[in-house]
């Protein structure tokens, strides 16, 4: 089975870090385009972070500088280390995979495969 699982959430206080992980199983997901996506109650999804096969991110503004997307090909693994965090930041975490870098990488839609997430939540 294709699929990707989250991990590493949790409470944390302002100014705090946290490290999510997502574990590919069944593809190899150094070849894919990935990403992690965020939703907070009663907001829509928003894009974080995206990684391309060659290690090229990109960012959300508001992340920039606090949070650092990463994979490690022998792990199969994808990672968001995120330092300085805000309430804001506040969500359920999710990765997400495509095998074709999307137009515009936060267009959730062309995301093929995607983790249950993991929650996040800043006091």
């Amino acid at each position: 089975d294709v699929q990707l699982v989250e991990s590493g959430g949790g409470s944390v206080q302002a100014g705090e870090s946290l490290r999510l992980s997502c574990v590919a199983s069944g593809f190899a997901g150094s070849n894919f385009y990935m990403a992690w996506f965020r939703q907070a109650p009663g907001k829509e999804r928003e894009g974080v972070a995206a990684i391309d096969n060659a290690g090229s991110a990109t960012y959300t503004y508001g992340v920039q500088g606090r949070f650092t997307i990463s994979k490690d090909s022998a792990k199969n693994t994808l990672y968001l280390q995120m330092n300085n965090l805000k309430p804001e930041d506040t969500a359920m975490y999710s990765c997400a995979a495509t095998g074709v870098r999307p137009f515009w990488w936060e267009n959730c839609n062309d995301y093929i495969v995607w983790g249950q997430g993991t929650q996040v939540t800043v006091s």
